[in-house]
């Protein structure tokens, strides 16, 4: 039978557990990443950096021995291509080739090796108004599960688009072990911040994603982002500044790590290798408490 990628995604209400009433993505529970690699969902603010967050750190991982899978999850499609000099192919079009028939896909056809060995993927996207990007996460699992990719992983990194909002795009956290949230020292960030912990912690009652920290990025200083990690229960892991160098790896296609070295550079680096060390060990998981929108707003209102 043939199955299309956009039509009738698993969603349906629940009475409890990601939320009251809510409507949410809900994959096939047989096609969950049950291997021993560690699954990361970045999330944050549209724009924010967290493609360039993410690909830098598959980059890190992978300078630590590790085999890394990127998976851009994000119809721009535009993830991993710092890693691979162009943008790629994503499921969606590979399977549209095939009239959607999975077994007539090859590995090399969607999965395609990046700098220093990161493999990587683009999920793609229905059509604009067309179907749910969830149901688009579920069956690149699905097909990365049938081809023994997730097998041959040590780390697995989602890069999930803008912020989570909806059930589809949370949906990464369903594999995830730790839900990672990229944000820049203003009010828009942090308060983007602010529901993607309340998103993860909501995720949390049915599977086994927990926040696992802070990355401040593009920022000169943290203060804003400390203030309200201490109010909430949330912790930094890592700080980038905003620096013209990480502007200018992206209009070169390229990662930081392939970029001329400078003082300023390696203390980038320096820190991507000290953020991917500290979660290759792993920490505590994270208990937030998320504030409600009005009293964020309030609690933001310094000058």
């Amino acid at each position: 039978m043939t199955t299309t990628l956009i039509s009738r995604p698993a969603v349906h209400t629940k009475q409890k557990g990601d939320g009251d009433g809510s409507v949410q993505v809900h994959l096939d529970p047989k096609v969950q990443i049950t291997t021993g690699a560690k699954v990361f969902a970045v999330y944050g603010k549209g724009g924010i950096g967290k493609s360039t967050t993410s690909s830098n750190l598959s980059v890190a991982f992978s300078k630590l021995g590790k085999r890394v899978l990127q998976i851009g999850c994000d119809p721009k499609h535009d993830s991993t291509f710092t890693l691979t000099k162009q943008l790629m192919p994503t499921v969606i079009d590979v399977l549209e080739q095939v009239n959607f028939h999975t077994e007539e896909l090859r590995v090399e056809d969607f999965v395609f090796e990046g700098y220093n060995g990161v493999m990587c993927v683009e999920a793609g996207g229905p059509p604009a108004g067309t179907g749910c990007g969830g149901y688009v996460v579920g069956q690149t699992v699905k097909l990365l599960k049938e081809h023994h990719l997730l097998d041959d992983s040590d780390v697995v990194i989602f890069d999930v688009l803008g912020d989570v909002v909806c059930g589809g795009f949370a949906s990464p956290l369903q594999h995830a072990e730790r839900g990672l949230i990229v944000t820049a020292n203003d009010f828009d960030s942090i308060f983007a911040m602010n529901r993607i912990a309340a998103a993860i912690q909501a995720k949390s009652k049915n599977y086994g994603v927990r926040i696992g920290g802070v990355i401040a990025n593009r920022s000169k200083d943290t203060d804003q982002i400390d203030r309200f990690n201490a109010a909430i229960g949330l912790n930094r892991l890592a700080h980038f500044p905003d620096l013209d160098v990480i502007r200018r790896s992206r209009l070169k296609k390229s990662t930081l790590f392939e970029m001329e070295s400078s003082p300023e550079l390696d203390a980038v680096k320096d820190e991507y290798m000290k953020l991917a060390a500290s979660l290759w060990v792993g920490s505590e998981p994270v208990e937030a408490r998320p504030m409600k929108d009005r009293e964020i707003f309030d609690f933001l209102g310094y000058d």
